[in-house]
């Protein structure tokens, strides 16, 4: 595979601070693979509560997130990649709050889901 222009820019990092990026990259990937087994797990086992197609639209939204926090997590990497390589502060990320509004909908629409079906 070959080496992308944008890790010639700038100096080599203390292999430390990439080590921490990638590390972050792999938290955000392993979030996005919760995501989408929480999709999975409500569209299969959640035949008792709310009307069924609430509980597919739920899950389809956990797995749009999921694949739109997969994506989101390489550009992220990737940019902070190029920040730390040319000494340059990191970048907002809307990415936080994002992830932080779906669960908190998510959570939300399961419990009224799960308090209307009793």
């Amino acid at each position: 595979m070959r080496k992308p222009a944008w890790q010639d820019e700038g100096q080599d990092p203390d292999y430390r601070f990439t080590l921490a990026n990638e590390r972050t990259f792999l938290a955000w990937v392993r979030t996005a693979f919760a995501l989408l087994a929480g999709g999975v797990l409500l569209f299969e086992f959640a035949q008792s509560i709310g009307p069924r197609i609430l509980v597919l639209i739920l899950a389809l939204g956990l797995a749009v997130a999921a694949a739109l926090l997969g994506g989101l997590s390489y550009v992220r990497w990737r940019a902070n990649e190029i920040a730390i390589r040319n000494d340059r502060p990191l970048a907002y990320s809307f990415v936080v709050p994002l992830l932080a509004g779906i669960a908190l909908l998510s959570a939300a629409i399961i419990a009224v889901m799960i308090l209307l079906s009793r």
